[in-house]
């Protein structure tokens, strides 16, 4: 896919999540979702690749919530929504090629505004490393449909540090533009692995 659909552009749960519902209809095994991100780990810097190892849900509507599909249980197991062995695949990768990568919890949030610097220092305190406007619902309902799942966020901007920084989508697009070729790296070489 090229791009998704937003919940902050005023698509409910269902239809952001749709494309998902249709992947597994095709057969889809695994999904590589990536995004950008704000980080609050003061070991991040803006460019930095962090490999998603799990999320905390701050959307205020699941994509669960109603009649539940037949793709998965009515509760579904959430323990390892980011597979393990992939993972590890992409650690080993991005060894061998030298690229630095971090690792981290994404935290999903409505949007569609940047975080102000205390909502960046209470993200981090709920336990989250990195913040953005996506990526949570998909995963969910692909787990839900038993795909196994590997993320990674671009870390675009930094937050919720003693010294606030300013941050624009064009400077966020840009940061993100210059991660892509290292992400698409280890992305290809895990395909070609897999």
């Amino acid at each position: 896919m090229e791009g998704r659909f937003h919940f902050y552009e005023g698509y409910n749960m269902k239809e952001v999540t749709f494309p998902i519902r249709v992947m597994h209809e095709l057969g889809i095994k695994t999904l590589f979702v990536s995004n950008a991100s704000g980080g609050m780990n003061p070991d991040f810097k803006i460019g930095d690749l962090m490999i998603i190892t799990d999320h905390i849900n701050f959307f205020p509507e699941h994509p669960l919530h109603g009649p539940n599909y037949p793709t998965g249980p009515r509760f579904p197991d959430m323990h390892e929504a980011y597979d393990h062995k992939l993972v590890e695949l992409a650690n080993s990768i991005a060894k061998e090629k030298g690229i630095r990568i971090m690792h981290g919890i994404y935290m999903g949030v409505q949007g569609p505004t940047f975080e102000t610097p205390a909502e960046y220092r209470m993200y981090h305190k709920l336990g989250a490393d990195a913040v953005g406007m996506s990526t949570v619902p998909e995963v969910i309902v692909a787990r839900h449909s038993d795909i196994k799942v590997f993320g990674i966020s671009v870390i675009t901007d930094l937050g919720g540090f003693d010294v606030p920084v300013k941050v624009s989508h064009e400077e966020v697009q840009e940061a993100a533009n210059a991660a892509q070729p290292r992400m698409t790296e280890i992305m290809r070489e895990m395909i070609k692995r897999s």
